[in-house]
């Protein structure tokens, strides 16, 4: 579905990208690895037309998003459904109206279908009914990730970007949340694109794991290729090594 070739993108003379090559296949689940720091979401906002590369192609079903302006790539924008790390709801909307939202601004759907549609995906995310009413603030971490995942699945996307979606969470909600990926992942079938830094929670969803290191994807293969993989930039990334992490 989605091919990067050669991109490159830096800022202020500082090289971020220096050459990604990486193909994410139709229907599965890539997940990108790699330290803070090392342009993970920069390749992500790439993908969706945030920002352009110096250099290189992205073609997604062959059309390259690189040169698309203005309404087209509003248009093609249309394939596409993003969780943010922060979730990114919108703190005067209750819960109903943020899953709402997707559809009110992009479809001619009447009230009774938007309504079914919302709770069918509360129900998705393992949310009662009351949570509805309930504004940002007064959710958890986890109710709010789970939120955001109901809505960027609302309009029942081709592809998914998640970006960093347990930032922040303790170690039993970020295997719900990661469950819930997978879970959503094998009923809708779309395809996804993790970019996340926790090992090794994140290789139980993963069908191909790339790790992105100083601008480059160094390794790229299932999980089990990337765990015996014998480059010492992966094992110790893996590991957690200290030197490596503060390098």
């Amino acid at each position: 579905m989605i091919q990067v070739i050669d991109l490159y993108k830096s800022f202020n003379g500082q090289m971020v990208l220096d050459g990604i090559n990486l193909t994410i296949p139709t229907g599965r689940i890539t997940v990108v690895i790699g330290k803070s720091g090392v342009g993970k979401s920069v390749l992500l906002k790439h993908l969706i037309g945030l920002l352009k590369p110096d250099r290189g192609h992205i073609l997604v079903d062959e059309v390259d998003i690189a040169t698309l302006r203005g309404r087209d790539l509003q248009d093609f924008k249309e394939h596409f459904a993003v969780l943010f790390q922060g979730g990114a709801l919108f703190d005067s909307l209750n819960v109903f109206e943020n899953i709402a939202f997707p559809l009110r601004e992009k479809t001619r759907l009447p009230e009774a279908e938007i309504a079914r549609r919302v709770r069918l995906r509360l129900e998705q995310m393992h949310l009662s009914s009351e949570v509805e009413t309930k504004f940002p603030d007064e959710l958890s971490g986890g109710m709010k990730k789970r939120v955001a995942l109901a809505r960027a699945m609302i309009q029942e996307p081709e592809i998914i970007l998640f970006d960093e979606p347990v930032t922040g969470l303790d170690p039993p909600m970020t295997n719900t949340v990661f469950h819930l990926i997978e879970d959503t992942h094998r009923e809708s079938g779309y395809t996804a694109l993790v970019v996340a830094h926790d090992i090794p929670e994140v290789f139980t969803i993963a069908d191909q794991v790339a790790m992105l290191h100083r601008g480059r994807i160094v390794a790229c293969g299932t999980p089990e290729e990337i765990r015996a993989d014998p480059d010492p930039v992966v094992q110790s990334f893996i590991k957690g090594e200290v030197d490596f992490l503060e390098e």
